[in-house]
């Protein structure tokens, strides 16, 4: 079975107890969601959900037709192929000595990412990014020690009209 990476942009109603019918939905078919994002939308009394998931074809139909059929679920659109997508990533990193902070300063500037915290013995450091530009930072600084890691999973919006 070849599960596939998939991005699936849903507009619901912005109520309690919808994001865990959605997820409870994922459970009781067996798909494990990868991340899951969710804000307001741009109509009031609506959130958009934005779920990655590893399915093949059958399995990303069965998904859609159970979300289909969820009362607080408005709209569903596999948004994989054509859309924009970018994550948040908050990274303390240690910082052991002066050159090592000068060179993570650097490193920062290289990825366009910001430094939101400086004390003697850290740097807290946000990067926004697809996956690879932020693994690839986080693979850059790990040896200074990562002293924690926050991601906020994926979040995306269809090009175009």
């Amino acid at each position: 079975m070849d599960l596939e990476y998939h991005v699936i942009s849903t507009l619901v109603e912005d109520k309690p107890g919808v994001l865990q019918k959605v997820a409870g939905m994922f459970n009781r078919r067996g798909f494990n969601i990868d991340s899951i994002t969710v804000g307001n939308s741009e109509v009031e009394g609506q959130s958009r959900m934005v779920i990655t998931v590893h399915a093949d074809k059958k399995g990303l139909e069965q998904v859609t037709k159970q979300l289909n059929k969820l009362i607080d679920v408005i709209k569903i659109k596999d948004i994989t192929e054509k859309a924009v997508k970018r994550e948040l990533c908050l990274v303390k990193v240690a910082i052991p000595n002066a050159k090592a902070r000068a060179e993570i300063m650097q490193y920062s500037n290289i990825f366009r990412a910001h430094i939101l915290d400086v004390t003697e013995q850290t740097l807290i450091i946000e990067l926004t990014g697809d996956k690879e530009k932020i693994n690839a930072f986080i693979s850059l600084v790990e040896s200074y020690g990562i002293k924690r890691i926050a991601r906020t999973g994926l979040t995306a919006m269809s090009r175009g009209v």
